[in-house]
């Protein structure tokens, strides 16, 4: 009897930790800031158990109740995300390191972090001139290879909406400022299961890009190098290698 009654403890308690990280996960899908009513709906779970749980959350410091009475990620959370960009780094490299190996090019990982894509990780190329990009470099993703293959999977109501609020600034001739075209060219990237730079965020430099399809968060990887360099017929060649280092890459997430 005491063995069920301890079995249906720690089924309770598992339960509580599911539901827990769940919010934390719905709460985050929203922009991170909800209210009690909210997240109620969005669970599905009644509202005392939503309280007792976001209230536990506050006495640990994932979140944190605003003068609005809504509820906020919190700044405990910073520390496990910067824990966590660490270890994708670390379980990026060999992927990436086998692309510059059979490519020849520089190799990024990258994110989506709100509305700027954030480089975690890279593994320059041999060559003597080559790009290197630094990790924890951000940018806008319009201009960028890898913000291309990530924004190709969302849809395109909350690309224009990111488009909107971040203004699309010129950073070279070659850059893409007009929305309707972007998301055009977005289109062809999720028909074709690529993306590219044709120099749109720095003169004389080709990226193409793919997304890392199931992952946690929004990933891609790329290869990047001197337009010269970075030959029709080698992007043909990296694509495929691409799409593998991204399958292989997902498989090591789960």
């Amino acid at each position: 009897m005491a063995e069920t009654s301890a079995g249906k403890g720690r089924s309770g308690s598992v339960q509580s930790i599911e539901r827990a990280f769940g919010l934390l996960e719905t709460m985050a899908d929203a922009g991170g800031m909800m209210g009690l009513s909210q997240l109620a709906t969005a669970s599905g779970l009644p509202l005392p158990t939503i309280h007792r749980l976001v209230r536990t959350l506050v006495d640990l410091g994932y979140l944190r109740q605003e003068p609005s009475r809504q509820y906020v990620l919190g700044p405990r959370l910073i520390r496990l995300g910067e824990s966590s960009s660490h270890m994708l780094s670390v379980w990026a490299r060999p992927h990436l390191t086998r692309l510059v190996d059979e490519l020849g090019e520089s190799a990024n990982m990258a994110m989506l972090d709100g509305d700027q894509i954030v480089y975690l990780a890279q593994v320059p190329s041999r060559h003597s001139m080559r790009m290197f990009t630094e990790v924890g470099r951000r940018v806008l993703p319009h201009c960028t290879a890898v913000g291309k293959a990530i924004l190709a999977q969302l849809p395109e109501v909350e690309v224009r909406e990111l488009l909107q609020r971040t203004g699309m600034p010129k950073h070279t001739e070659n850059t893409i400022t007009d929305p309707d075209a972007f998301t055009a060219q977005l289109r062809n990237a999720e028909e074709h299961g690529y993306a590219t730079d044709e120099g749109e965020q720095e003169l004389g430099v080709r990226c193409v890009a793919v997304a890392v399809p199931d992952a946690p968060s929004r990933l891609a990887i790329s290869i990047s190098g001197p337009a010269g360099r970075m030959s029709e017929e080698l992007v043909e060649r990296a694509v495929p290698l691409l799409t593998q280092a991204g399958k292989a890459f997902s498989e090591d997430l789960r």
